[in-house]
């Protein structure tokens, strides 16, 4: 009878999606060669080979190949199995995997450990913060219990939650405070600063300022909010900002915060999470929790704001 444990099961799942053993290992919290140990004691389990290795990458075998589908029906009948019997237990306790968009996660993350320990004490979180394609594919495949997002994600296996709904606000060097507020069709004249590629804040401002794929390219990109507001603070250009984001990236930057002229841009934060998953009530309490720290957060960056 074949003898793999749940463990191994999850590290060669990682393996597959990954596609490295480096990588896979992060993923799984432990280190490259105890996980190459463990695919190993799996491939001698099993009798055959599962992985062909080389220096910069794997590549399925034949039988890993057939292995990887099923090990994931695997690993989903048994998180859904965890799920009902967490259900049964009552208020929400055990392990939370929770998603977090980057233009989320360093505003309201710190925060959030805090309140929901608070809601839920047997809840043990375990955050991720990732791109809003990468969470809605762990949260399908059921790497995730939920996500915070920005809506609507329009996948019809989830459920959408809105949590808060907040304006971009206008970055400038302070210089060029007390100067008239730029329209829309202005802003990509003043050497706009945006987000590379693969987040969706960058796609709803490139929407805003009614910038198509060939006037994208021109626009220059950061990797991350606080390095387009350094950048901002350095006289190279200007950028927006999602509200919530205000207090910390532009505490110490020698900035200009300006509200845009009406309609001003926005997005609507919400929490998603699958529409089969046994805990939509508890998720919706956890939903409720944050947006009450949502609230709250905007009302501090709203204070920020003349």
């Amino acid at each position: 009878m074949l003898n793999l444990s749940m463990k191994q099961l999850r590290y060669f799942d990682a393996l597959v999606r990954t596609g490295h053993f480096g990588r896979a290992a992060a993923d799984c919290a432990i280190s490259q060669p105890a996980l190459s140990v463990q695919i190993r004691e799996m491939e001698a389990a099993i009798g055959g080979a599962l992985v062909e290795r080389s220096a910069r990458q794997i590549h399925l075998t034949a039988l890993g190949a057939a292995f990887a589908p099923r090990v994931r029906e695997i690993l989903r009948a048994v998180d859904a199995l965890d799920q009902l019997s967490r259900a049964a237990r009552g208020p929400l306790s055990g392990p939370l995997r929770l998603g977090v968009i980057p233009t989320v996660a360093p505003y309201l993350l710190p925060a959030m450990v805090g309140a929901l320990s608070d809601a839920f004490p047997g809840l043990e979180l375990f955050p991720r913060e990732a791109v809003t394609g990468k969470l809605v594919t762990d949260l399908i495949e059921a790497r995730l219990d939920a996500a915070v997002v920005a809506l609507p994600v329009s996948e019809p296996a989830l459920t959408e939650m809105p949590l808060f709904d907040e304006a971009f606000v206008l970055v400038r060097p302070a210089a060029e405070a007390g100067l008239p507020v730029p329209s829309a069709e202005t802003l990509p004249e003043m050497r706009l600063l945006l987000l590379e590629e693969g987040h969706c804040f960058r796609d709803q401002a490139l929407t805003f300022c009614k910038l198509g794929p060939a006037g994208a390219r021109t626009v220059m990109e950061g990797s991350s909010l606080s390095t387009l507001v350094q950048m901002v603070g350095a006289g190279i250009g200007v950028t927006l900002l999602p509200e919530i984001a205000l207090p910390v990236e532009t505490r110490s930057a020698q900035v200009d915060r300006v509200r845009l002229c009406a309609p001003a841009p926005g997005r609507r934060i919400g929490m998603v999470w699958r529409r089969s998953s046994p805990l939509d009530g508890p998720l919706r309490d956890v939903a409720a929790v944050l947006a009450r720290l949502g609230t709250e957060s905007l009302a501090q960056a709203r204070a920020l704001l003349p």
